[in-house]
């Protein structure tokens, strides 16, 4: 079994070309939205924490997945996601297809809003 890596720059070193461009392009859109977010490597994968687990993202051989960790979110954005393969908790990004930027961008500020509401409750 490979080691896992330490961080997400570690991480994308170990992809093929392909799917490294895409995670990149992940990572970036991510960033993006959520510049205060801590870059972490949660169950062997890139993801990010913003006041609680935002969201996170892995390379596989065809797609790159995208996990907004909780159902609630996929099945909120359920209509757009229309196209891509989903499970209840997460987003299949075709590799041989644009990374649809936009609504990435929508669940992230969705993922934000629900952590820090959830923090609010929790004060």
């Amino acid at each position: 079994m490979a080691a896992v890596a330490k961080n997400i720059d570690e991480y994308l070193a170990g992809q093929p070309p392909k799917t490294r461009t895409a995670l990149q392009k992940l990572r970036k859109i991510i960033l993006s939205v959520a510049p205060e977010a801590n870059e972490v490597i949660s169950y062997a994968m890139p993801a990010f924490k913003y006041h609680g687990m935002l969201v996170g993202f892995a390379g596989w051989k065809n797609h790159a997945g995208f996990y907004p960790w909780n159902s609630r979110t996929v099945a909120e954005f359920k209509d757009e996601l229309k196209g891509y393969e989903t499970s209840k908790g997460a987003i299949q990004f075709p590799l041989d297809k644009p990374i649809p930027v936009a609504l990435i961008k929508k669940i992230v500020k969705a993922r934000i809003k629900e952590n820090l509401a959830k923090e609010k409750t929790r004060a």
